[in-house]
């Protein structure tokens, strides 16, 4: 069985730290832990591994956020991969800093890189991994926040959460969306 693990954020020294960029800094930890590491390819940057019987395509999209649906849909098709058995993992305000929430579909709740995959998929209907990194900002600074770096706070404890999200990843691939939900969406 073969999975599409897609981590959103934006290309770019100048985005590599911010918050926005979670879902590639949750792919490179996960890659780090497997041993392999990420080839340029169509798209995106690539990285193939192996989880028990398990297939992986962790992939981090090389258009911007915005626009993300182009290579999940790409790569999605050229592997053959099941809509079920596709992993978004991106930044979500509306949760705590370091919660993770797993759910099997939804809307886009104003993130405009899983509007683009829903639009370019054709439904919403896909998991995503959601991963809180706060909303302590002023009224109309939004874009300064999500595009802005960690607090020092923040750094201090992001290396443990991104290790719990990684565990989340391989729970859904191997032991399903149900079961990682049940493990996962807790608390901070």
């Amino acid at each position: 069985m073969k999975y599409l693990i897609v981590g959103l954020g934006n290309i770019g020294d100048e985005y590599r730290n911010t918050r926005h960029n979670i879902g590639f800094k949750i792919l490179d930890a996960f890659a780090e832990a497997s041993n392999i590491s990420f080839e340029t390819a169509r798209y995106g940057d690539v990285a193939r591994c192996r989880l028990k019987n398990k297939q992986l395509v962790l992939l981090k999209p090389s258009t911007y956020m915005n626009l993300s649906g182009n290579a999940v849909r790409y790569w999605k098709e050229k592997e053959g991969i099941e809509i079920e058995n596709i992993l978004v993992v991106v930044d979500d305000l509306a949760l705590p800093f370091g919660a993770i929430r797993i759910k099997g579909s939804g809307s886009d709740a104003g993130h405009n890189g899983l509007k683009n995959i829903a639009e370019l998929l054709g439904t919403q209907n896909y998991p995503r991994l959601r991963f809180g990194i706060g909303n302590d900002f002023p009224r109309g600074t939004q874009i300064d926040y999500v595009l802005g770096n960690f607090t020092l706070d923040e750094r201090q404890k992001l290396t443990v959460r991104i290790d719990v999200a990684v565990e989340a990843i391989k729970e859904f691939v191997l032991a399903g969306i149900q079961r990682a939900m049940c493990n996962f969406n807790k608390s901070v």
